[in-house]
């Protein structure tokens, strides 16, 4: 599906260039073109004002009957004296340029003959002007137009997909790759959180395995992020009701032991009886990733305060930080950013979080200064927030 969006995107933008490209010429085009109109144009005004001519010429006036001048369904003509007074006209429109030849004025194109001196009804001049429209050229550029776009449209994304074929197999098999490695870290990261339980219960508490078992927390918290990267695109994310109060008091629980690695104290200031509309598994990702990023980026035996107050028509989660603050604060949900290279981590939980938020309708808001520690406050409205 990615691919496929990818393909469509590049080839709407590779179109919309060619396109662009294209104004220049087209433009040409159509000036040639209407050059071109215009000159047939004058032939058919000059057809006409012959078959006028002769048919004056060919006038008897010697018969006693009156003179028929000719009219034409899509010509207007009209005789004009030497200072262009109508003697006898159709035309409505009044002649800007009073002078032999051809001329465009708007929309409408005439032509003006000069007569031999009272040869024809005393004129000295003949108009014959029409309407000109060039709708025609304007439809047949619009059509070329939208053939060549759709042609370049169908090639790209043709070709587009034909160069994406050896990256699809790679970015397949790299897929793969991270799904059966991930199914392999999972079953030993298991394997030693059950074990340092089972030891915990028998022996007394060991430091050393306490530090264990922190660090496959943290490492929990990365695989978990991938997985969510992976899937999240192909899975549907049902929402149910969840004790947000009981929920957040939990993953303090868990990550209690990874504070306590740097002596990070977690306070959390929890309103009983919260409840939310939301899936299980993005809040996880939202708490996680906050609580997580928290303790990395806390100084030794500071203090992190998780804080849920309940409002009458929202709720609200704090994770507030006295540690190392943000420095750029834009590029933070930007996937793969880091901005401590140290810390360690992939630049991805925050990412994760925008996507979650951003969907879901979840007010992020972040208060930071720079070398004094960070809020990330999210307020949670209604149908999400429940009220329960």
């Amino acid at each position: 599906m990615n691919d496929n969006r990818y393909a469509l995107k590049n080839a709407f933008l590779y179109t919309m260039l060619v396109a662009v490209l294209l104004l220049l010429p087209t433009y040409l085009y159509v000036t040639y073109m209407k050059y071109i109109h215009e000159i047939q144009y004058e032939f058919k005004l000059k057809r006409q004002s012959h078959l006028i001519i002769r048919t004056m010429e060919e006038f008897d006036s010697n018969e006693n009957k009156p003179f028929e001048y000719p009219r034409f369904r899509s010509f207007q003509s009209g005789l004009y004296d030497l200072h262009f007074n109508p003697l006898f006209s159709v035309i409505q429109s009044p002649l800007s340029v009073q002078k032999t030849g051809y001329h465009i004025q708007d929309s409408y194109a005439y032509l003006v003959i000069a007569l031999p001196e009272g040869r024809y009804f005393g004129a000295s001049y003949l108009v014959v002007g029409g309407n000109i429209s060039y709708a025609r050229i304007y439809q047949d550029v619009v059509v070329i137009l939208l053939s060549i776009t759709a042609l370049i449209f169908v090639l790209s994304l043709f070709f587009l997909d034909r160069f994406a074929l050896p990256f699809q197999r790679i970015n397949k098999r790299l897929d793969q790759f991270i799904k059966d490695s991930m199914h392999e870290i999972n079953t030993p990261l298991s394997i030693i959180n059950v074990n340092i339980d089972l030891y915990n219960r028998a022996n007394p508490t060991n430091k050393y395995l306490q530090r264990i078992k922190a660090a496959t927390k943290t490492l929990a918290t990365l695989y978990n992020d991938m997985d969510y990267l992976i899937k999240n695109e192909r899975l549907a994310f049902d929402y149910e009701t969840i004790d947000l109060s009981h929920y957040l008091q939990e993953r303090i629980d868990y990550f209690s032991e990874v504070a306590a690695l740097k002596n990070i104290t977690i306070i959390p200031h929890i309103d009983k009886g919260v409840a939310i509309a939301f899936n299980p598994t993005q809040l996880q990702r939202i708490i996680d990733n906050n609580i997580s990023n928290a303790i990395k980026y806390s100084h030794e035996e500071g203090k992190i305060e998780v804080i849920l107050e309940r409002f009458e028509n929202k709720c609200v989660i704090r994770f507030r930080d006295n540690g190392v603050g943000i420095e750029d604060i834009e590029r933070i949900f930007e996937r793969y950013y880091r901005e401590n290279r140290d810390k360690g981590g992939f630049g991805i939980g925050l990412n994760i979080v925008k996507s979650i938020v951003d969907k879901a309708g979840i007010e992020l808001q972040i208060d930071s200064v720079y070398g004094e520690g960070s809020t990330f406050t999210y307020t949670f409205y209604p149908p999400i927030y429940t009220n329960g």
